[in-house]
């Protein structure tokens, strides 16, 4: 299995999913004009990955914004995370990265981890 990646764009994260490692990135700034539409293409690929994961997956999360299209994708996202977890095919965790002075990103990372069922770290650092 190919890793999954996306370049960074003004409306668009960068991606890095990589099979091997079962190391997963998702940073930047999240407002396509069709969040549903663009993820798909990583929702079906990670349909695959969950049918034979690595052993431990760590998705990080690193996003300066994002808008309410890209929240509900963002939970897709965990929920597909979290069905590796649930399966017992292998080890997960999520890293919620924030800038330490929005309390937004935090508050929301908050509420994910309160939604997700799956080891959930809040990460603080300074930019």
């Amino acid at each position: 299995m190919n890793p999954f990646t996306a370049e960074q764009t003004p409306k668009t994260p960068h991606i890095n999913f990589d099979p091997a490692t079962g190391i997963f990135e998702l940073n930047g700034k999240s407002v396509p004009e069709n969040s549903v539409i663009y993820y798909k293409p990583l929702f079906d690929w990670l349909d695959q990955y969950v049918q034979n994961p690595a052993k431990n997956t760590t998705l990080t999360v690193q996003l300066d914004y994002f808008n309410t299209s890209s929240a509900k994708c963002i939970v897709d996202l965990f929920k597909k995370i979290e069905l590796i977890y649930k399966s017992g095919k292998g080890e997960v965790v999520i890293n919620w990265m924030y800038n330490e002075p929005d309390e937004d990103m935090l508050e929301v990372g908050e509420d994910y981890k309160s939604i997700i069922k799956v080891p959930f770290n809040l990460i603080v650092f300074n930019k």
